[in-house]
Order: structure tokens, then C-alpha cells, then sequence
């Protein structure tokens, strides 16, 4: 039986897709003068930033490219950032059965905890895992492990609810069930037979509510 669900953040509570990719592209622009493919970028969605940097831009020192990426992303992530539809409503049912809840996510914390305090979050999660307090990150299970240790809950009671390939290779790592959602910008259209067996979801839900019918 489950009694934990780990969620991501990114793509998955929050939209944060267009501040990302806009990001990306100012990035690209001063980089290079030009703007990326979209699919590139969306490849990306999950990655830890300094490892994608380094891989889409090799010439360039990774911190240099990071520094462009957050300034732009700073400035206009707080605006640009809004909810899914019904999460608030989801979050609410889910603590009012009682489960106990997690994030676990490669976001630095200053913006994670932002997008949250804006739309008065915090209070849904008893334990919150960012970017900087693991050594190595998704698909490495140590994020989920790091909340389930918190939590005190084995692994096979818990799901991890995210948006990226990452996050279904992460939830199979870790020994948690693995559910997809299917409003992800990378994943979209994708069926469970469409993924490799290390990349596939244990299930797809359609909207936040059906939540509840995956665990």
C-alpha cells in the first residue's frame, strides 16, 4: 500500500515550461546568436542546469553559460510561473487523506522555494529535497532516498509523480512506483509502450484528481 508520494516540480506542480525554454534562448542568443531546437531543449527538461550547459556548450566555460541561463531566469521566473490545473485541489485531497508528501527535484532551492511561497505551498510537504543537498541526481535515486529517509517510509510505499524521463528512471531506481503525468512538455503523447522498460511510467494519469486511482 502506498502512504508516500513524491512529487517533482518542475513540469509537473509548476508550470515553469516557458520560463525554461525562454531561458534557454537567451541563452542560445548570447552564446551563440542564434536560438536552439525546441526538441534540444526539451530533452533537457530534468537535467541538472551545469550538466546540460556543458554538454550544449562545450566551448564555453559551464559557469559562464549558467550565469546567463539564471540572470534571465531570475528576472522573470516569478512572473511567469503559474500552477497546473488542479494541483492546489489535488494537494488538498492528498493531505486530507493523510498521506505523507515530498518533493524531490533538481531546482536550486532560491526559486524552488519561490515558486512555492507563491502560491502558499510549503505547508502540503513534509519534506522538501533540492538540487544542492544531493551529490548526484536523477536518475540517481539519492533525492527520493534522502525524503524517504525523512519520512520514514521503505521504497515500495511510495510513488514519485513527475514529468520526465528522469523522474520514471529515478522512481524504478529507487524501488517507488513510477507515474507520469500526462500534461508533460517532453513526454507528450507518449504511451507506456512507447517507452524503453527503464524509462516507463508504471502508469499515466490525465489529470491531477486521477491521482488517486494510480495509487
Amino acid at each position: 500500500m502506498i502512504d508516500t508520494l513524491v512529487f517533482d516540480f518542475d513540469g509537473t506542480l509548476m508550470d515553469t515550461n516557458n520560463v525554461i525554454i525562454q531561458s534557454w534562448q537567451h541563452t542560445y542568443r548570447t552564446l551563440t546568436g542564434r536560438e536552439g531546437d525546441m526538441d534540444y531543449i526539451l530533452g533537457t527538461f530534468g537535467e541538472p542546469l551545469e550538466e546540460s550547459m556543458r554538454n550544449t556548450f562545450p566551448d564555453v566555460p559551464a559557469e559562464e553559460a549558467v550565469d546567463v541561463y539564471r540572470s534571465w531566469h531570475r528576472e522573470h521566473f516569478w512572473e511567469m510561473i503559474e500552477l497546473f490545473p488542479g494541483i492546489r485541489e489535488m494537494l488538498d485531497e492528498v493531505k486530507k487523506r493523510g498521506y505523507k508528501t515530498g518533493i524531490a527535484t533538481s531546482r536550486v532551492e532560491k526559486t524552488l522555494y519561490q515558486g512555492l511561497d507563491k502560491y502558499d505551498l510549503r505547508d502540503y510537504f513534509d519534506e522538501i529535497i533540492a538540487a544542492e543537498e544531493v551529490k548526484h541526481h536523477k536518475p540517481d535515486p539519492e533525492c527520493i532516498y534522502k525524503v524517504l529517509d525523512k519520512l520514514h517510509t521503505a521504497p515500495e510505499r511510495a510513488a514519485m509523480i513527475g514529468d520526465t524521463r528522469l523522474d520514471m528512471m529515478c522512481a524504478h531506481n529507487a524501488g517507488a512506483k513510477a507515474i507520469l503525468v500526462s500534461w508533460s512538455l517532453s513526454l507528450a503523447g507518449k504511451r507506456i509502450e512507447d517507452f524503453p522498460e527503464e524509462e516507463s511510467p508504471d502508469c499515466i494519469i490525465e489529470t491531477a484528481m486521477d491521482l488517486f486511482n494510480a495509487i
